[in-house]
This record gives structure tokens, C-alpha cells and sequence, in this order.
């Protein structure tokens, strides 16, 4: 039904239904007041469905239509292992739904919930799943189990709660051990186990990347290509064709180099710096993907399926074939190369004062590393100078630029949140042998403070050519979550103004104040903890932690969709303008690509935490037994994570609390001995012993060692 017609007759039925002289009927009764032929009941069904859905109208348990009281919404169920839930309700706090009122509910269902508590003091609101409005899920990845005469199939994902059943010729010939995808073909009641068929076997759970397999497909990422899509790719010529020269600023003689890791490769920007009087001159050059993926083609409507490449422990995921990402897209060293830059002219203040955007053709002088570069302008490292001499004046230019440039953000108020990101290396046999963090040095920093300026650029030229424009925006902190972190702060000595309005340099102010204190960690995790998620959006909002008016992605769109959209805007824009027509093509589209690129950047990080977490399991088997210093990370009423310097985090349960019983004081962020009033805090030091492994449950389950179970309570007897 088109849209607007849907809306109209809403609008129709939702007056009549809320009419004073109006009685609860049911759907075919509505049909015959309505007049509505039986060839459209269908059409009527809808409707009152969407109604139902948006909380305008109710239905009753007989099946009868009558006014909303406001006690029934819809939303996204999201289940736990412990049988309970929550249905997530935009722009409304998450709704509990007990045990034993799920109504068989599968995580990722779409539901109607009736609201049985409303919210109360410090409590979020209850409810009772009365319908399952529409099944969110009917794949699942498990374990499966072989039993003569049919199979079952136990899920991975810990939030379906129930085994499915396998008919013995629906299961692919898979055998016990084997991991592989279910379709489901029957979601089960009360009585009935879910049942579906065995579409693909991933492989054995001992063989060598199962485990990690079974995670992307558990989460549907694509991994390999339709065959439409590597036609396309088979057109795609392997070097640039020189006619695509014409009308393009020739860059090939400028000096300019990639900076990545040792490990990376699609290359898709490069840096190149000048410094003329009392200006810099600095170029961000990013390749001109767009050129050879054309907007609505078999490759650009996979790409958007996919929104960004995932990077996990053992492999890439890329957003774009091979040939395209690693090959006529990546900016290799001594081959031209199609490219969209960003030039500007930066003073000594750290100011953009100009800028061009420009189509060009580049050719890379060197492809350099972070470790290299890093060994030039920190460690002044003779060998590294004289291997690289035509580019260390650069480097030190690029130097003296990017700290120039990270002093101005972090005097506006930037927020820079230093926690150690997770490095693990792993055999050929894709076994841990190392995990440690990740190491940010003055060469990485220097690539970031240069994409984050042109990000900016970009973003604001596009805000004031008041264009259709995909933005990334950091939207401020709720003012409830910086009342509770100023409250708790308060307890230490710290404060923040203007909690409804917080600013956040009061926030970096704060991390500056606590750096170094025993209380670091934790206020640091709380504070992150009372930010929101940043994301796309067509609105130009800001970023509150970079403190930016305007900011966009335009740097990466090898692997990231929106910095790909944003380039043809950009584009079409320099060749003569975008007409009326466009214009409008642009703002039909643009907030669906926002909405499912923030989705599928959520899918992309969900896969990369859980392989992460996958690997540390692993890793730790090898230590069981063994005893560990760590800080306490976090707390829950049923334990206390523990993180420790390898940024490895596992578990300690309160039942494994044996010498008191202990509660989680909420508003304190701290775990207390009832009789001996041991407290146990956020950002603590303690020992550890590593307890138990599970890779099924990607969990590590510690216990303190001996010496710290009476950590505080010599100092707390008076309280």
C-alpha cells in the first residue's frame, strides 16, 4: 500500500475508533462498518496492525479493536540466558519483561508489549509480551548433536534460549560437532521445540576458523559475493585508464606518502605536507572509489548491504572485492592513481584558513609504516633517517603540524579517552600466542589528527553549501546520566558545570584533574559510560567528544559506506552542481543509508568484540590456575569483572565471594560484605586466580586470590 494512502486511512479508522459513541469490534466487523471489500481486508489488516504497533489503538485478548490506553507499545525484544528480557522502544526507556512473560519470544522479535508497572523511583517499567508481531530472526548458527533418528541444534548465541530440532533428512548430513546454519522453519510454543533444516555446515568446532566463522554468520555478515557483483568487478581494468586524467588536478609530482600499518592493505589515503612562509600546506588524498563504483550498480548495492568492511582477529571482511580494495582503489607506491583531496592551508594557530576539494591524480613516493615513521620523530632513530632522508624533514613538519593541530582541538575540549585497544597475534593455525595492547604512538596520532582536520573541512564547507550531506554526529550526554556521574563525582572532591548543558571540555577538564589518582579508572569508565553512541545522520548536530561543530567521514570509503556516498555528493557537486532534481534523489535516500550504515557499523563492532573475546578465552585456557594483578572494571549484582594489563577481562562471581554475603551498592559502583564490610570498588587493584574457561559462553571466570579477600575491611569498620 503506498504510503500516503496508509497514512490516510490510519487516520480514518484511528478517528472512528476513539468516536464517543464507538464499541470495541473486531477486524471483520470494522470491514463492514467501513465498507472495506473483501478484496482489501488484507489492506484493512494492515493498517490496524501499523496502529497496534505505534500505540495509537488497542486490541483486546478477544481480538477486539478499541482506544489506546497508553498500556501497549511495540519494540524490539532482546532476551537473556536467564530467561528474562527487554524490549527496546525508540526514543522510550527498554521495558523488562519478567521470566515466564516472554510468550516465546525469539531475540530480535518485533513485539506488542502491555506495560503491567509503570516506571517508578530508580526502577525502569515492566510489561508482558501479548504478541510476537513479527519474527526478527529466522537463522541461527549452533552446535550440532546427533541422537539415530534426528539431530538438534543448540545455538551459539546464548539469548535463544531453546535447542531446535532437526529432522535426520533436513540436517545436510552434518554430524555431532559440527557447527553450522539453521533456517528456521517452525519458532515452537509452550509445548513444541523450535525446528528448522541445516542450510550450510561451517565446519567441525575443532577445525582451524570455525569458531570465528560461526561468529559472522551468526551476525548474517556477507562473505562472499553475488556473482552480479564480481561481473562488475571483472570489467574493472587494473590500472587507471588515462583518459580518466582529463579535468583532473595533477598532483603525481608533489611529495606524498602512505602511513599505516605493517599488516594493512588497501591503502586508501595518503598524506602530503608543504609549509610556504607562515602557513602549511597540508593534503589529505583519499582514493576515488566512487569512480569505480557507480551509484545503484550490482557492486554499490552490496557494498550498502554491508556498510563497512569488518575487520576481526584472523581476517578481513572488506566492504569491496579484492581487486577493487587491494588493487585500483588502494594507493600502492609508484603507480597513478585516481584520487578526491582535501588541501588546506593551516596557519600557525592551528586554523584552517582555505581549502580545495579537488579531483586528482596521485602517484605514492613511499608506502611508510607507523613503527618507521614513529622511530624518526620521537627516537630521532639514525637508520630510520637514513633509510627514508628524502622524507624526515616531512615527517618532523608533519610533526610539529599534528601537535599543533591536537593542542587546538584539546583546547576547544576535545575529549580523548586513552583506553588501551586489544592486539592479538595468533600461529598459522589461528591460535593465540600473544595479547597485549595495542600501541598508539606520536605516528598514529599524527595520521588521526590529519583525517580528523579534513573530516572537518569537509563537513563544513558541505553544512554551508546547504547541500544533502551524510554527517557524523556525537549528540550531547543525557542530562539524567550527568546528574548521577556530578553526584558521584562529588563523593571524590570533583565537580562539572552546567550539567543540562554540559560542554565537553568540563569533561576533559575532569580526566585532566583525575589522571594519575587511584580513582582514575574508574570515573574515566563512567564518564564514557554516560556518553551516547555517535552515528550518521543528515543533520549537522555536532560531535560532542571531538567538540566539533561540523564532522563527517570522508576519509575511508574503501571501507566504510558513508564516506563513499558522501564522495559522489562531492563529485557531482564539482562538476557544475547539483540540480533540483538530485537534490531531492539525495534527501529520499540519505536517511535510510544513515539509519542502516549506524546499524551495520553496530553489527561490524559486535563481530569484532566477540572474536576479540573468542581469542582471550582461548589464550587464557593455557593459564588456568595461574594468579594475575588486574583492576576491578566493572560491577554487576551477579559479579566484578576484573581487566587485566594484557587488557584480557574475566569474571569474578558473587557467589564465589565465599568468606561474606555481598550485595551491589548501585549508586556507589561498589560490592560490600554485609557482616564484614568489605568493599570492593571500580578501578581496585586485586589478584586473581584464573578459575574456568568456556569458548562456547566467550567467558573467563576468575577468583581472588587468598590475599585479597579482606581488601578494605580494616578501614571500614566505622562506616
Amino acid at each position: 500500500m503506498e504510503k500516503e494512502l496508509l497514512e490516510e486511512r490510519k487516520k480514518i479508522i484511528q478517528d472512528i475508533i476513539e468516536s464517543d459513541n464507538y464499541i470495541p469490534i473486531k477486524a471483520k466487523e470494522l470491514a463492514i462498518l467501513l465498507n472495506v471489500p473483501k478484496a482489501s481486508r488484507d489492506e484493512l489488516d494492515e493498517v490496524l496492525d501499523e496502529l497496534v504497533n505505534e500505540g495509537k489503538i488497542s486490541v483486546t485478548k478477544k481480538g477486539k479493536y478499541t482506544k489506546s490506553d497508553g498500556s501497549m507499545v511495540s519494540g524490539k525484544f532482546q532476551s537473556t540466558a536467564r530467561g528474562f528480557g527487554f524490549v527496546l522502544v525508540e526514543n522510550q526507556e527498554d521495558i523488562y519483561i519478567p521470566e515466564g512473560e516472554c510468550d516465546n519470544a525469539f531475540n530480535g522479535d518485533t513485539v506488542l508489549v502491555a506495560i503491567t508497572k509503570g516506571e517508578q523511583e530508580g526502577k525502569r517499567r515492566e510489561g508482558k509480551i501479548i504478541r510476537i508481531i513479527e519474527h526478527g530472526n529466522d537463522k541461527i548458527v549452533g552446535l550440532y548433536q546427533n541422537n539415530k533418528t534426528f539431530g538438534f541444534v543448540i545455538p551459539d548465541n546464548k539469548r535463544f534460549t531453546k535447542d531446535i530440532f532437526i529432522p535426520i533428512e533436513k540436517s545436510k548430513g552434518a554430524v555431532t560437532g559440527h557447527k553450522v546454519v539453521v533456517k528456521l522453519t517452525s519458532f515452537g510454543d509452550d509445548k513444541h521445540k523450535p525446528e528448522g533444516v541445516v542450510e550450510e555446515i561451517i565446519g567441525h568446532i575443532n577445525d582451524p576458523g570455525t569458531d570465528i566463522m560461526s561468529i559472522v554468520k551468526g551476525l548474517d555478515i556477507p562473505v562472499e559475493y553475488p556473482a552480479e557483483v564480481m561481473k562488475q568487478v571483472e570489467g574493472i581494468e587494473n590500472e587507471v585508464d588515462k583518459k580518466e586524467y582529463s579535468g583532473r588536478l595533477d598532483l603525481r609530482d608533489v611529495k606524498m606518502v602512505t602511513i599505516d600499518g605493517e599488516d594493512a592493505k588497501d591503502l586508501d589515503d595518503a598524506v602530503s605536507l608543504e609549509v610556504k612562509e607562515d602557513r602549511y600546506v597540508l593534503g589529505v588524498h583519499i582514493a576515488d572509489v566512487s569512480n569505480y563504483v557507480i551509484e545503484n550498480s550490482p557492486l554499490d548495492k552490496e557494498a550498502l548491504k554491508r556498510g563497512t568492511s569488518v575487520y576481526l582477529v584472523d581476517r578481513v571482511i572488506p566492504m569491496l572485492p579484492h581487486k577493487l580494495s587491494n588493487g585500483i582503489c588502494s594507493l600502492n607506491a609508484g603507480v597513478d592513481r585516481l584520487a578526491l583531496s582535501c588541501i588546506m592551508e593551516i596557519d600557525k594557530k592551528g586554523n584552517v584558513v582555505d581549502h580545495k576539494i579537488a579531483e586528482t591524480v596521485v602517484n605514492i613516493d613511499k608506502r611508510m609504516d607507523y613503527t618507521t615513521v614513529n622511530k624518526i620523530i620521537e627516537f630521532d632513530d639514525p637508520d630510520a633517517k637514513a633509510d627514508n632522508a628524502e622524507f624526515v624533514d616531512m615527517f618532523n613538519q608533519m610533526n610539529e603540524l599534528a601537535t599543533l593541530l591536537r593542542k587546538r582541538r584539546h583546547s576547544r575540549g576535545s575529549i580523548d579517552f586513552d583506553f588501551p585497544e586489544t592486539k592479538i597475534i595468533i600461529d598459522e593455525k589461528g591460535k593465540p600466542v600473544e595479547i597485549k595492547p595495542y600501541d598508539r604512538n606520536l605516528a598514529t596520532k599524527l595520521i588521526e589528527d590529519f583525517m580528523l582536520i579534513a573530516n572537518e573541512t569537509v563537513a563544513e564547507d558541505y553544512f554551508w553549501q546547504e547541500l544533502p550531506f551524510l554527517y557524523r554526529t556525537h549528540d550531547n550526554p543525557d542530562e539524567e546520566k550527568m546528574m548521577k556521574l556530578s553526584l558521584f563525582i562529588n563523593n571524590f572532591g570533583y565537580a562539572i558545570k552546567g550539567e543540562q548543558d554540559v560542554h565537553p571540555k568540563e569533561l576533559q577538564k575532569l580526566l585532566e584533574k583525575i589522571a594519575g589518582t587511584d580513582e582514575e579508572m574508574l570515573i574515566s569508565r563512567l564518564t564514557l559510560r554516560s556518553m551516547k553512541q555517535a552515528r550518521y545522520t543528515t543533520v549537522c548536530t555536532g560531535h560532542f567528544g571531538l567538540a566539533a561543530k561540523y564532522y563527517c567521514h570522508f576519509t575511508s570509503p574503501i571501507r566504510r559506506y558513508p564516506d563513499l556516498q558522501i564522495h559522489r555528493i562531492i563529485k557531482e557537486n564539482l562538476h557544475g552542481g547539483i540540480k533540483d532534481k538530485r537534490i531531492r534523489h539525495y534527501q529520499s535516500i540519505l536517511p535510510l543509508v544513515a539509519d542502516q550504515t549506524s546499524q551495520l557499523e553496530r553489527r561490524a563492532d559486535e563481530a569484532e568484540r566477540d572474536t576479540d573475546k573468542l581469542k582471550k578465552v582461548e589464550f587464557m585456557e593455557k593459564h588456568l590456575g595461574e594468579v594475575f594483578e588486574g583492576v576491578i572494571s566493572s560491577i554487576t549484582t551477579w559479579g566484578m569483572y576484573v581487566e587485566l594489563p594484557n587488557t584480557v577481562e574475566g569474571m569474578i562471581r558473587v557467589t564465589d565471594l565465599l568468606d561474606d554475603f555481598y550485595y551491589y551498592d548501585e549508586d556507589n559502583y561498589e560490592m560490600v560484605g554485609k557482616e564484614t564490610h568489605n568493599i570492593f570498588k571500580l578501578g581496585q587493584k586485586v589478584k586473581v586466580e584464573v578459575a574456568k574457561t568456556d569458548k562456547i559462553l566467550r567467558q573467563i571466570d576468575f577468583k581472588l586470590a587468598d590475599e585479597d579477600l579482606d581488601t578494605e575491611s580494616d578501614n571500614n569498620d566505622d562506616k
